[in-house]
């Protein structure tokens, strides 16, 4: 039965946790995610996004509980989590003196892909992407929009069976997170691959995701999909919804700095007219 379970499942976890000494970024996190939809897990900076899309990427390891990425074990077969995944990091490394065409083959080579796969991957993805005529020009001249197609190329050069997406729009401006936003939606339609977003981005999320997770404190606090999401709590969108789940006390910490403002201006004009006295 079990097994029968791991294969209708692209991602399952089990009182998942990673502590950093005695902090807990992670708590025993429980998730199910069919193949072919679009997963987002939400949630503010610092509450456990990108320690969990590391460890679903056997990058790191968990401290207690398992889990299972399209059937393999984290820990005993993290070899072949790596094969089958792509992982786009919020914040990409690129060699920026290399052209696309050299970084792509460079990562194809990574994966042992044979020289003729990687070639035919590399002239398909830029088609996809839309790079034609720019994929021999280094990386240094690339916008940020175009860095970050190349980026998603790097992730899918190995076909895997499941792409990790970690902020994919942030710090991109509007037409390049369109772009972006757009791209993603393809490849869950077109190519048919089950994808794990994190984010912050309510606005994406609702338009990207079939299912979604709300994280706090390295908790989930609620799963569903967007419309069973803003349906529970008697909201009109994701945001007010999500706004309605974390509760009044993260906005208040959220907007404290708006308080503390004028007590540091004041304090600093006191400062200053001491040191003139």
């Amino acid at each position: 039965m079990c097994i029968k379970i791991s294969e209708n499942y692209a991602i399952i976890t089990n009182n998942l946790t990673k502590n950093f000494g005695n902090i807990v970024a992670v708590n025993n996190l429980n998730l199910k995610i069919p193949y072919g939809l679009t997963f987002g897990l939400l949630g503010p900076n610092g509450a456990g996004k990108t320690t969990t899309v590391r460890m679903l990427n056997s990058i790191i390891s968990p401290t207690s509980g398992t889990a299972k990425v399209v059937g393999y074990d984290l820990i005993s077969q993290s070899q072949q989590v790596k094969i089958n995944s792509g992982f786009l990091p919020e914040t990409p490394g690129l060699y920026q003196k290399l052209t696309a065409k050299e970084f792509l083959e460079f990562v194809g080579e990574l994966y042992y892909l044979p020289k003729e796969i990687i070639s035919n991957r590399i002239e398909e993805l830029i088609d996809i992407f839309n790079l034609e005529g720019r994929e021999n020009d280094l990386l240094e001249g690339y916008s940020r929009g175009m860095k970050q197609k190349v980026c998603l190329c790097a992730a899918l050069i190995h076909d895997p069976k499941i792409i990790f997406l970690d902020e994919p729009t942030s710090n991109l401006d509007p037409a390049a997170a369109r772009m972006v936003k757009d791209l993603i939606s393809d490849l869950a339609k077109k190519a048919d691959k089950t994808i794990f977003i994190c984010t912050h981005l309510l606005d994406a999320a609702e338009e990207l995701c079939d299912l979604i997770g709300i994280i706090d404190n390295g908790v989930i606090k609620v799963e569903g999909s967007p419309k069973e999401i803003i349906e529970s709590t008697e909201t009109k969108d994701l945001e007010e919804a999500y706004l309605k789940i974390m509760g009044a006390t993260r906005i208040e910490d959220l907007l404290a700095w708006r308080e503390e403002l004028p007590k540091n201006l004041e304090k600093k004009k006191k400062t200053k007219k001491k040191k003139r006295s």
